[in-house]
């Protein structure tokens, strides 16, 4: 059963999707990632993203490494940040532990992020919420920044936003407990 860019094993409920396990080897050297690293809004509207990177896009952003621990840092271990991947048809939220995407809304929240055109060709777009503290800021940093330097290395194209409705999208989610959305995150193949 596919979901637009997501697809589902027949015997699988349609509300979860179980993610290939990400490689965690290999790239380009890390100071080379950083000396590439730029944000990219143009994007090759008839390359989707496979689910594999799809996969290793969501492990560095916010994946448990061979250690058990979180690929970025997180202060005082709080580990307080949400993620989740947006679709023309749904939400879904990363569960890091399991390695899968959970459904949380038959809904498209996509327009919510399109204050730019170029959004509308992205073929990933991640949503990254959090505790609206300092901390939780750090956090989103962090996983945005690893996302960036995997992007770099793979050839993908990204970038960060802030341009949203934070608060409608808060919303939709139903997000509690001081929990809000931070930023938006486009990724995708570069536009030839």
């Amino acid at each position: 059963m596919c979901m637009g860019m997501l697809c589902t094993d027949a015997g699988q409920a349609s509300e979860i999707k179980k993610l290939p396990t990400p490689v965690i080897s290999g790239g380009m050297p890390v100071m080379d990632a950083i000396n590439k690293r730029a944000s990219g809004r143009l994007y090759d509207k008839s390359r989707p993203v496979d689910d594999q990177t799809l996969s290793e896009i969501l492990w560095v952003a916010w994946g448990m490494n061979t250690g058990g621990k979180r690929t970025i840092a997180t202060a005082r271990n709080q580990q307080n940040m949400k993620l989740y991947v947006l679709t023309p048809e749904a939400v879904w939220f990363y569960n890091a532990p399991e390695n899968q995407l959970e459904k949380v809304l038959d809904k498209n929240l996509i327009p919510l992020t399109a204050t730019q055109e170029f959004v509308n060709d992205a073929p990933v777009h991640l949503l990254f919420a959090a505790k609206d503290d300092k901390w939780g800021r750090c956090h989103v940093g962090s996983a945005y920044q690893n996302v960036y330097l995997y992007a770099t290395s793979k050839g993908l194209a990204t970038v960060i936003r802030g341009l949203i409705d934070a608060e409608a999208l808060t919303k939709e989610l139903g997000l509690t407990d001081g929990e809000k959305v931070i930023a938006h995150q486009t990724v995708g193949w570069p536009e030839k």
